[in-house]
């Protein structure tokens, strides 16, 4: 197994400020052996006349892993054109990971209104892990502690054994973990072998903003997390992935990006 050290990637996100060719950079410099993408840097790659092809070789030249790829947003709940559209998108964001070496795409519940009922949105989780499967990945679900629906790691687990397919799994965060009332050993409940990605950040002990996609995530031991008890239940079940930073926060985004991106590794003096 890796030392820990080694399993940590940086979340794109965290760096939101910060083009994608000078966030590789701060990644390795700050020590990072992987990263995890979104779907968004390669759209804005493609806007300053990048083409995916591009951005997959400025990747792999980086030398860091790519631990997981996001699919572009809204998939699940979608209906008629746009859905097929996504599933498109789905198969360009497979082809792209395979490029770089990724074996793991995440898929979160969207922006969208969640009108479609749980067999729905199962049959196309299912039909989105047949594309990764086609493409030799796995595909990984997210809940969203502010989701209307897909709020807590019971109904995201629920939806992945609905799809029933060999590759759909799990990615859980410790923020949305703590957020929904499941931080600490709160996710005994969820099968260890369905744990493909795991996030990292911490999540303010005051209340919280209701927002959808919350900005308020924390570097590690400045909030609730309880990180032993989190990351000891995540070794007890097995998993010995990369283990992202995704901290998105307006007040990080203006200071030095190495410095926040170092803030990362501060998690190793708490579990």
């Amino acid at each position: 197994m890796m030392d820990i050290r080694d399993r940590l990637a940086l979340h794109s996100w965290t760096l939101e400020s910060t083009p994608l060719p000078r966030f590789l950079e701060v990644a390795a410099e700050a020590g990072y052996a992987a990263v995890e993408l979104r779907f968004i840097d390669f759209q804005r790659s493609l806007d300053v006349g990048m083409t995916d092809r591009d951005v997959v070789r400025l990747v792999r030249d980086s030398g860091l892993v790519v631990s997981v790829l996001g699919v572009e947003g809204g998939l699940l709940f979608a209906r008629g054109a746009e859905q097929e559209r996504l599933y498109g998108s789905v198969a360009r964001s497979s082809e792209n990971a395979a490029a770089m070496g990724c074996d793991t795409l995440m898929i979160s519940p969207g922006q969208n209104a969640p009108d479609k009922d749980l067999p729905e949105v199962a049959d196309s989780l299912r039909r989105a892990g047949e594309i990764a499967a086609g493409y030799g990945l796995r595909l990984a679900l997210e809940f969203n502690s502010r989701h209307p629906v897909i709020n807590n790691p019971a109904v995201a687990s629920a939806l992945v054994k609905m799809a029933s397919h060999p590759n759909c799994g799990l990615l859980l965060d410790a923020y949305h973990l703590e957020c929904s009332g499941h931080g600490g050993r709160g996710f005994e409940d969820v099968d260890g072998n369905l744990i493909w990605a795991f996030q990292f950040s911490d999540a303010p002990a005051t209340e919280r903003t209701a927002l959808r996609r919350p900005l308020d995530r924390l570097p590690p031991g400045e909030g609730a997390v309880r990180w032993p008890e989190a990351f000891g239940l995540l070794a007890e079940k097995g998993y010995t992935g990369y283990l992202a930073y995704e901290a998105p926060n307006p007040a990080q985004w203006s200071r030095p990006a190495g410095e926040v991106a170092r803030e990362g590794f501060k998690v190793l003096s708490l579990i």
